[in-house]
């Protein structure tokens, strides 16, 4: 598996990566903790892999996620929006792509979010879009947690456990607004478990207690002693 996502990455043009990697990704240092450079790398990755079975532009692949969170260098709720905005006036794209490349990739941009109320217009939109969820329980209680924190620092801790309860069951619980676009997705298997663990409520609140004492205490970062009580919290996560 490793050896095919880095044959698919060497298939990308290898003066757009660089572009891309010294004037793109590094946007995303700025942003919150769940949207920085290893979130971008994860579904650039998982985008690739995804495009590796289908008849696609590699090269409009790797761009899209490259791009498809860079509208968050003005703000969250139309970020999507944005990201299509700065694809449309980047002009070094001009170089790697036509004009109905660049627009189909823009589109692509705009149509990612989970949220978002229509499908995306077009395979690439679809592969960005599912490459965006990885669902993995652990990463995606965490990144609910972190997202909490960062931008509702009003709320304690009780009503950051209820804000991450209802986005929880609002977006991954049978009946959320998260669609999967591709049927043989590996994403299927790990919606089924997270939506477990968000069923199970007590275990869900053990993770939850774990997480936000561990970002909002900083003697238990890293700490082994007896008081952070490691093996109890390890064997939660």
């Amino acid at each position: 598996m490793q050896k095919q996502k880095i044959e698919e990455q060497e298939m990308v043009d290898e003066s757009l990566k660089n572009y891309i990697e010294i004037n793109v990704l590094p946007l995303y240092d700025g942003f919150d903790a769940a949207h920085q450079r290893n979130h971008v790398d994860m579904v650039i990755a998982q985008s690739l892999e995804i495009a590796a079975h289908l008849d696609v532009d590699l090269n409009m692949v790797y761009a899209v996620a490259a791009y498809h969170d860079t509208g968050l260098t003005a703000e969250r709720k139309t970020h999507h929006l944005v990201s299509g905005r700065i694809v449309r006036e980047d002009m070094w794209l001009r170089d790697w792509f036509s004009e109905e490349q660049i627009e189909t990739m823009a589109q692509a941009c705009e149509d990612h979010r989970a949220s978002s109320n229509h499908e995306p217009r077009s395979i690439y939109g679809r592969i960005v879009a599912e490459a965006d969820r990885f669902i993995d329980p652990d990463t995606i209680i965490l990144r609910t947690v972190q997202y909490g924190l960062a931008n509702y620092p009003e709320l304690d801790k009780e009503g950051h456990w209820l804000r991450t309860l209802d986005h929880l069951h609002e977006k991954y619980a049978k009946g959320g607004y998260l669609r999967l676009w591709f049927e043989n997705s590996p994403n299927v298997a790990r919606l089924q478990t997270l939506r477990e663990v968000i069923n199970n409520e007590a275990l869900l609140r053990e993770k939850f207690d774990y997480l936000y004492e561990s970002l909002t205490n900083l003697h238990i970062l890293g700490c082994t002693c007896t008081q952070c009580r490691p093996n109890k919290y390890r064997k939660i996560l």
